[in-house]
């Protein structure tokens, strides 16, 4: 069954652009009709989610005002959801690393170090990759002499490679890191596991200001919080200066993604950075070390072992993240092409989350209806959406009969769809403005026209869409459809500074 649910993805996609060019070559009137309700539907939906987009940045933006520390400290006990004090509070910040430069490693911990929020109440674990060699050790040694007396408790760990039962990457990495925590530091010092909230970051993740506050505030006052996890927005702006075109409008596209589902909550699941009680991460045993996109499938592992009672908690505040940017134009274009691979490698949840439905019977049907449509539907259209709207809107003209060719349908055809994809500019020169909004810091050589610059290249969109998007999806679902030697392990996006 969870072989069957594997090849059902890939095969949908397959089967789907398939029939679209053979019914445009022997039904054009029928596929014609479908291809112009097909953007109809995708224009409407883009100004919907546009509005989700705009409600989630304008949350951003105020709570980026807030002291949320001094919210915490002044919490009441009628305000809080368990009975834990603040002080009581402490924050598991766990940092897997492989061989990325000091450079990098560094301004995550100045940005650590400039957080709003009690160092002392903060227990860092730099976990690095035993194939990172000596050369990654000796950086995090480094990192360690210079912040490691900032916090409560510092621990360096190395994660061995070849071990039995994984697969070398994230999961396996923090796994290991928090079992080690927990052994010579959490259970050592007698804290209690519903004490401790554990934020996973990647090496380049640097909170903002008033991360742990915020997270600290909703861990204390959102409805069932060790039943939660807390996802913050990811914004890839930590060197987007030094990203080529490509890369930059591609950065966007998961910050946007991520923006409209926080403030679709019943939808949200988590991605990438993420915070989570360690009491619940203990019970069900930590994260599958067997699988590559740990990040989405330890929701659906917390959601499979709590029979349904597992959320995730939108924070509406953001941490930044590194956007993909190699030495040279081609090798930044390579790993931008692997990156989102990987990042389509999620559909690996689907028969993950679906075959535990099936063991899982207290779960509500509708509950598992529901997760079932909005995943199956995401990736099928993370896989076939870019190419029904970019470049086969047009084959029933090309491929249909010389009778087709003389209605008015075919003549229309092309003026239709090329109309609806106009209308779609409004949405994206919304987003062009909100991805400069989001800009960070200008470095001394950005003047005001390199504003028209970063306005302009969103025109390169729909190539974007399909070369750094469309295909890689396809790629990574076909693969897991033919398995064996074509399935994917874990990559890791190799971070550099300029």
């Amino acid at each position: 069954m969870y072989r069957f649910f594997e090849i059902l993805p890939g095969a949908a996609v397959w089967l789907s652009l398939i029939v679209l060019v053979l019914l445009s070559w022997k039904q054009p009137f029928l596929v014609s009709i479908f291809f112009i309700v097909y953007s109809f539907f995708w224009l409407v939906r883009i100004f919907y989610l546009h509005l989700h987009l705009r409600f989630s940045f304008m949350k951003m933006r105020e709570y980026l005002k807030i002291d949320w520390l001094e919210k915490v400290k002044t919490l009441s006990d009628h305000e809080k959801s368990q009975a834990l004090d603040w002080s009581d509070l402490r924050h598991l910040i766990v940092l897997p690393m492989y061989h990325e430069p000091f450079e990098v490693v560094n301004e995550t911990f100045l940005k650590i170090k400039a957080a709003n929020y009690p160092k002392e109440k903060m227990i860092v674990v730099l976990s690095v990759e035993e194939k990172g060699g000596e050369a990654a050790l000796a950086v995090a040694h480094r990192a360690e002499e210079q912040f490691g007396d900032l916090f409560f408790k510092f621990l360096i760990t190395r994660h061995p490679a070849g071990l039995a039962g994984e697969i070398p990457g994230k999961g396996s990495n923090e796994t290991w890191a928090v079992k080690a925590v927990k052994e010579k530091i959490i259970d050592p010092l007698d804290v209690p596991y519903e004490n401790v909230v554990v934020s996973v970051f990647d090496i380049d993740t640097q909170p903002f200001p008033e991360y742990f506050g915020r997270l600290a505030y909703l861990f204390l006052t959102v409805r069932r919080p060790q039943r939660s996890s807390y996802q913050p927005m990811p914004l890839f702006l930590n060197n987007i200066y030094e990203a080529p075109i490509f890369s930059r409008i591609s950065s966007f596209f998961p910050t946007f993604w991520q923006m409209m589902q926080q403030s679709r909550s019943e939808q949200l699941t988590t991605f990438t950075s993420q915070a989570m009680p360690l009491k619940a991460l203990i019970e069900v045993d930590y994260w599958d070390k067997d699988r590559v996109s740990e990040d989405a499938l330890i929701f659906w592992r917390f959601y499979l072992h709590y029979e349904g009672d597992w959320r995730a908690v939108p924070m509406h505040y953001p941490v930044s993240m590194d956007a993909n940017a190699a030495p040279t134009l081609w090798q930044t274009a390579k790993n931008l092409y692997k990156q989102q691979r990987r990042w389509a490698w999620g559909v690996e949840n689907l028969p993950y989350m679906l075959t535990g439905f099936i063991k899982h019977k207290k779960i509500p049907f509708r509950e598992k209806f529901f997760w079932t449509l909005i995943f199956a539907e995401g990736f099928y259209s993370w896989a076939t959406a870019p190419f029904i709207l970019f470049t086969m809107g047009w084959l029933p003209v090309f491929l249909g009969s010389a009778a087709f060719n003389t209605t008015l349908l075919s003549y229309n055809l092309p003026k239709t769809i090329g109309f609806l994809m106009n209308f779609s500019v409004f949405g994206l020169a919304a987003s062009a403005i909100l991805s400069a909004m989001l800009l960070p810091p200008k470095p001394d050589w950005f003047k005001r026209r390199h504003y028209l610059i970063y306005f302009l290249q969103w025109i390169l969109t729909p190539i974007v869409i399909i070369f750094w998007s469309g295909v890689p999806a396809v790629d990574a679902q076909t693969r897991m459809m033919i398995g064996g030697k074509y399935r994917l392990g874990f990559w890791l996006t190799p971070k550099s500074r300029r």
